[in-house]
């Protein structure tokens, strides 16, 4: 979805007869929610257009399709992309090659999509070492697609999950994040939630033992100090209806707190306990997924 604010006008795409994408622009005003609605339903089927495209062409099935990134995390800006991700299983002798077959599809990637998937071999292997990204997927509360073998992943997921894993992830992608974007005297908005959505993950996931929530009001409702809260949602607010590349003045308010419990939370992660897994579940899975 694009907005031109310029001609206040919202554009959907949607696919022609042959599955190329086109688009239509409507006038908004006291029908913008309703128009809202409906380019989240013609967007919800193109992916899933492009989903059956990939079990096609691929010669593969996918258990799990889902969104991630920012329109997963719940504060898309105006023009973001579709970022879909998927995990996918090829036919069974083809784990039995003695070559290589390549465990990742890339499938598009424009100013509108990003598709791509991992093999649930990769994905499995992933999973044993509790990799985070892979958690966040599992747990996307948009879902373009689910079989019964994606519901039993979401189920065995919870049996890998690493707090110290968990919790570094998050840190480091906070720590990036405020090092190399929020310095200057005019940052780029959409990074503050790049880092502060992160460093509340690993909040709640020290707290609670468990996989985060995706949604970030989830997170800055229950793991946000309240004087911060005011400040945080004008942001949301601004960031949703800004473009990606908008710039606001720094807040120092925001940068003290981040910078703080970066320090506080990367102190107690350290004393965590590193967790260790058995393959034995995982293997059962991969042998039942291929039947």
């Amino acid at each position: 979805m694009k907005q031109n604010r310029l001609h206040q006008q919202i554009y959907i795409y949607h696919l022609n007869d042959f599955g190329e994408v086109k688009y239509f622009s409507f006038l908004f005003g006291e029908t913008k929610l309703t128009l809202f609605v409906i380019i989240k339903l013609v967007m919800k089927e193109i992916i899933q257009k492009k989903l059956e495209e990939i079990e096609k062409q691929e010669h593969v099935k996918i258990i799990l399709a889902i969104e991630s990134g920012s329109r997963a995390w719940g504060f898309e800006s105006a023009d973001s992309d579709y970022d879909v991700r998927f995990i996918y299983v090829r036919e069974p002798e083809m784990y039995l090659r003695l070559d290589t077959v390549r465990d990742v599809i890339e499938w598009q990637l424009d100013e509108v999509f990003d598709i791509s998937g991992w093999d649930i071999k990769k994905a499995l292997q992933l999973l044993y070492k509790s990799n985070p990204t892979l958690f966040e997927w599992i747990n996307s509360p948009i879902v373009y697609k689910e079989t019964i073998e994606g519901r039993e992943l979401r189920e065995l997921s919870k049996q890998y999950f690493d707090v110290k894993k968990s919790v570094m992830h998050y840190l480091n992608m906070t720590s990036s994040t405020f090092e190399n974007y929020l310095q200057d005297e005019r940052v780029k908005l959409k990074k503050y939630f790049y880092a502060l959505r992160p460093i509340l993950a690993s909040k709640y996931a020290l707290e609670n033992k468990t996989q985060p929530p995706i949604k970030f009001n989830d997170l800055k409702d229950t793991m946000l100090e309240d004087k911060l809260k005011t400040e945080v949602n004008h942001l949301l607010e601004l960031k949703m209806k800004s473009k990606e590349t908008e710039y606001i003045p720094v807040v120092n308010e925001l940068n003290l707190y981040i910078k703080n419990k970066m320090q506080e939370i990367n102190e107690q992660a350290y004393k965590l306990n590193d967790m260790r897994f058995e393959w034995d579940n995982l293997n059962k899975y991969f042998l039942k997924v291929l039947q």
